[in-house]
């Protein structure tokens, strides 16, 4: 069977779903040949690739084990995280932001969402339509999630204070804002987005790879920020019982990743650094 391909409007990038040999209903979505999203439709639980899943932990600890919340995707893929979400915590009522409109076309027609998902899908650029959500999401959202790339990297708008500070509003009192931060050698873009994220909102944390952290290679960085005291005292636990075991940093450890690193403003932003194409020949976990 030929792999669904399709070349999206919006960005010309070509869309690929590659079907996992062995293991039928496990597709990883392709974006200009950068892995973007991994699914299993029979295991919409479980999340193969490693940032995912210290996003998932957040979806996890933000509230009790299967209560519903309210969760705002910026940036869609393969809707991976929505339908984790959905059947994980059954109820729940999302939202989602994807510039690519033909991206979430094609990804639901071959990876149909389950039925029964609240699950609403906005179309445009992640920044606008942010500024516009409903006023009845402000101060409801328990995850917030920002994952955005345009191939390979994350646009230099989607990275500044003035974007973050666009969100904030729509945190509930304890929810979550979940960032994906792709980055390389010596970390600087990295360090500089988190330095971001600390002025404007109080409690923040990261996770990553031991080695990572160490500016060694390639990788995500997921940093996670909240108006209240996060809600991670099992995070550690979790992130060494993952497949890919990681880190996670807060407190004065935090601050000293972050020393000298100037929080990031609209003038000042840049795109996150491209990655070599030879990272992306690891496959998800099984």
């Amino acid at each position: 069977m030929s792999e669904p391909e399709r070349t999206l409007a919006a960005s010309g990038h070509r869309a690929r779903l590659e079907e996992e040999r062995g293991r039928p209903g496990s597709w990883t979505l392709y974006v200009d040949g950068t892995p973007q999203s991994h699914v299993d439709l029979e295991r919409p639980e479980w999340l193969g690739f490693e940032y995912v899943r210290r996003i998932g932990h957040a979806i996890d600890l933000v509230a009790d084990a299967g209560e519903p919340i309210t969760a705002v995707h910026l940036g869609g893929g393969a809707l991976t995280l929505p339908r984790y979400v959905a059947a994980t915590r059954p109820g729940s009522r999302q939202q989602v932001v994807e510039l690519e409109s033909d991206l979430v076309e094609f990804v639901r027609e071959h990876l149909p969402l389950p039925r029964g998902a609240q699950i609403r899908v906005r179309h445009g650029d992640a920044r606008e339509v942010a500024a516009r959500l409903p006023r009845g999401l402000h101060g409801r959202a328990d995850i917030v999630v920002v994952d955005i790339f345009s191939g390979s990297r994350t646009p230099a708008h989607v990275t500044s204070t003035e974007f973050y500070e666009l969100l904030t509003p729509l945190l509930a009192p304890r929810g979550i804002l979940v960032v994906n931060i792709a980055d390389g050698a010596g970390l600087a873009f990295a360090r500089g987005q988190v330095a971001t994220l600390s002025r404007v909102l109080p409690e923040v944390a990261i996770a990553a790879d031991p080695g990572m952290l160490k500016g060694r290679r390639f990788g995500n960085v997921v940093a996670y920020a909240s108006p209240h005291e996060l809600p991670f005292a099992q995070l550690p636990r979790l992130l060494a019982s993952d497949p890919a075991p990681a880190k996670v940093v807060s407190g004065e450890e935090l601050r000293r990743f972050t020393a000298g690193a100037p929080f990031v403003t609209d003038a000042t932003a840049v795109p996150s650094p491209p990655p070599a194409r030879s990272i992306f020949l690891t496959k998800p976990n099984a």
